[in-house]
């Protein structure tokens, strides 16, 4: 692949390596292997259902200790909320008051989902806020036809030049509304959710990561809400931001593999989806870490319950990495450990973090079976919720065999399982349970040391996709997800957690569920 000096000066600006871009270019070639799923996992064949008893354990042991450590809650936020409003885009580009009344648009186009959004409109969190431009501009509001203010207030909302909710960071856009028509953004909710869970003698701290051109409205919208939110919690907080780094960015490619260049001739980067974020989760430092999307959040009357079962991922990984690093001190004593104390630490591995040990593991001497044991007991662990399926798309949890022939559990997105197999549509078919994105991480050893996590990147469960720029075709590459690929080498155990703890808010829509409403 040729490059010139000034292709090899952009790739350097970006902090990207020359031999990076040729390795992205070798992946789009050679293509991205699908999952090899082997079977779906399941309660009590990869997933954890814990009972009553196990769960109050699990809460005071965390209770007991969560002033001890250090506690972070890490929120990918960069999304804009423009796919949420796809359909009202719709709606405004094709709908033409003139010709048809909106009942005969939504009739004619089976859009039912606008049926429900007109059917919920005083429901929403933004509607007084709305109404209240509204009225300011066009006095004469209330006395145009019902089909004419529904128009006007959709055009209002998604309107450039009025309240563009579409272009707005989805973490800042009206989420629920309180009593007296106090409105709370997914941000805010976060900092009352994490209060309930963090140490009560350091500040509640939270890290989101976001897009750079957003900066100021988080920063402002912090400033708008803090006093409010530390009276009402009785904690102080500390939020931190970041970017996705520029250095993650891939190369974007023709449908032959040859480096897309823009009409002034220089390469095209994309960015690289959110398993750029390893990145960001690398750079900071906690004992353990929670991670949950900006748009998973529920009002104030179910927080409780959602902090209940934080409280019980988090007690789990505190008891688990405290066996983890009992092993290791056992281990690093190499010729004073016993054959039974090395059977024990790998029943432990198999039972209790589902590794697959090794049919050879007997006939290897003590030395490599203590080195063995130790590389995989050395790795980051995560404890991920899994919620039933009830048909959401994205991704799974399952057992996959990687290119070494070696089986572990591993969130799947859909996209990274091969639909004209057969037996990969059953197994996909047959899973119980959804990823709600609910991980509880320990990203230190037991020297206290931090993991460099990059190191535990399967770099081959990437994406491909087909994208258009000013109207060509091109190839872009999405590095392997943060809970997919990013972790594939983490120790990892699934729990099972009630449905109470997804709601995540896809479409303007979900407003209207139950755990985002007040009444």
């Amino acid at each position: 692949m040729i490059f010139s000096e000034k292709d090899i000066k952009h790739i350097e600006q970006k902090g990207l390596t020359l031999k990076k871009v040729e390795q992205q270019i070798k992946l789009f070639e050679q293509g991205v292997p699908f999952a090899n799923l082997v079977e779906e996992a399941s309660i009590d064949n990869g997933i954890v259902k814990l009972s009553e008893l196990e769960i109050q354990q699990y809460i005071s042991s965390f209770e007991s200790k969560k002033d001890s450590i250090s506690i972070l809650k890490f929120v990918p936020a960069s999304g804009a909320a423009t796919r949420m409003f796809k359909f009202l885009y719709r709606f405004l580009k094709e709908y033409d008051i003139k010709k048809e009344s909106i009942n005969a648009y939504i009739n004619n186009y089976k859009n039912n989902d606008l049926s429900l959004f007109f059917i919920g409109l005083d429901k929403f969190p933004f509607y007084h806020t709305v109404k209240e431009k509204l009225h300011n501009i066009h006095p004469n509001f209330e006395s145009l036809s019902v089909d004419e203010q529904r128009f006007m207030f959709v055009k209002m909302m998604l309107d450039k030049d009025e309240l563009d909710f579409g272009n707005s960071p989805k973490g800042l856009l009206p989420f629920h509304e309180y009593k007296n028509q106090v409105v709370s953004t997914a941000f805010e909710e976060h900092l009352y959710e994490s209060a309930l869970y963090s140490s009560t003698d350091e500040p509640t701290k939270l890290h989101f990561t976001i897009s750079e051109k957003h900066n100021h409205k988080f920063d402002e919208e912090f400033v708008r809400i803090e006093k409010k939110v530390e009276t009402q919690t009785g904690s102080k907080f500390d939020i931190s931001f970041s970017y996705q780094k520029e250095s993650t960015d891939t190369i974007a490619v023709t449908p032959k593999n040859k480096p897309f260049r823009e009409e002034d001739g220089s390469l095209l980067f994309r960015p690289s989806g959110h398993g750029a974020l390893i990145e960001n989760l690398n750079d900071l430092h906690a004992d353990i870490i929670f991670i949950k999307n900006i748009d998973n959040v529920v009002t104030y009357k179910y927080k409780d319950e959602v902090a209940k079962y934080k409280k019980v991922l988090a007690g789990l990984l505190l008891k688990v990495q405290e066996q983890v690093f009992n092993y290791h001190e056992l281990l690093d004593k190499k010729e004073d450990i016993s054959e039974q104390q090395l059977i024990e630490i790998a029943e432990f591995l198999v039972k209790t973090l589902n590794v697959k040990i090794s049919s050879e593991f007997e006939k290897y001497s003590l030395k490599y079976q203590i080195e063995y044991l130790t590389e995989k007991l050395n790795r980051p662990i995560r404890i991920c919720g899994m919620v039933k399926n009830e048909g959401e798309p994205g991704g799974g949890p399952f057992w996959v065999k990687d290119e070494s022939g070696n089986v572990s559990l591993q969130i799947v997105e859909s996209a990274q399982i091969d639909k004209k197999s057969k037996l990969q549509k059953q197994i996909l078919k047959k899973a119980t349970h959804f990823n709600p994105v609910d991980l509880v991480c320990g990203i230190k050893n037991y020297k206290g040391e931090k993991f460099d996590l990059k190191t535990f990147v399967d770099a081959k469960a990437a994406f491909i996709t087909m994208k258009t720029k000013t109207g060509k075709d091109l190839k872009a590459l999405e590095l392997p997800g943060l809970w997919n690929g990013s972790m594939a080498n983490w120790n990892t155990i699934f729990v099972e957690v009630p449905l109470i703890t997804f709601n995540p808010v896809k479409t303007v829509n979900d407003l209207l569920k139950a755990p985002h409403q007040i009444k």
